[in-house]
């Protein structure tokens, strides 16, 4: 069993404090921004960064849908950890100051594939898949914060 990775970036036109801040907000901006992959979204707990667990299913490809429970921590500032539950996936949101009102926002996946052959096929099409959801993501996440940074 080898560890798959997909990470993205992108630089968005607002502050790393307002991008931050809308990436954490679970209740009202995560839903909103969330590409059409992701179905069933549900804050269970809390709602603003640490201490949330959300839910959501997300459909990686037409035959494969993961049923994910996240809890949600805060380790340093500018970070958001989200841990599934339902399985050994971790994602790591890192918002920093990229210059005068700009921000780098990147998304890391990392999770234990599986093993043979289907393994192959997980580690060299799944972060290729997951990273253009997460681009999606990160376009409207940048869409939503950009209008009101303006």
């Amino acid at each position: 069993m080898a560890q798959v990775e997909a990470t993205t970036e992108r630089t968005i036109a607002a502050d790393a404090e307002t991008v931050f801040d809308a990436l954490a907000d679970y209740k009202e901006v995560r839903g909103k921004v969330l590409p059409g992959h992701f179905s069933e979204y549900e804050v269970r707990e809390g709602g603003d960064g640490e201490g949330t667990l959300v839910h959501w299913k997300l459909q990686a490809t037409s035959k494969r849908v993961r049923d994910c429970l996240l809890e949600v921590t805060e380790p340093t500032d500018g970070q958001l950890v989200e841990k599934d539950r339902n399985s050994s996936m971790v994602t790591t949101w890192t918002v920093t100051p990229a210059g005068e009102g700009r921000s780098k926002a990147v998304v890391s996946t990392v999770w234990n594939g599986a093993g043979g052959i289907g393994g192959f096929f997980e580690q060299t099409f799944a972060p290729k898949g997951l990273a253009r959801i997460y681009d999606e993501l990160l376009q409207n996440l940048a869409t939503e914060v950009e209008k009101t940074a303006k």
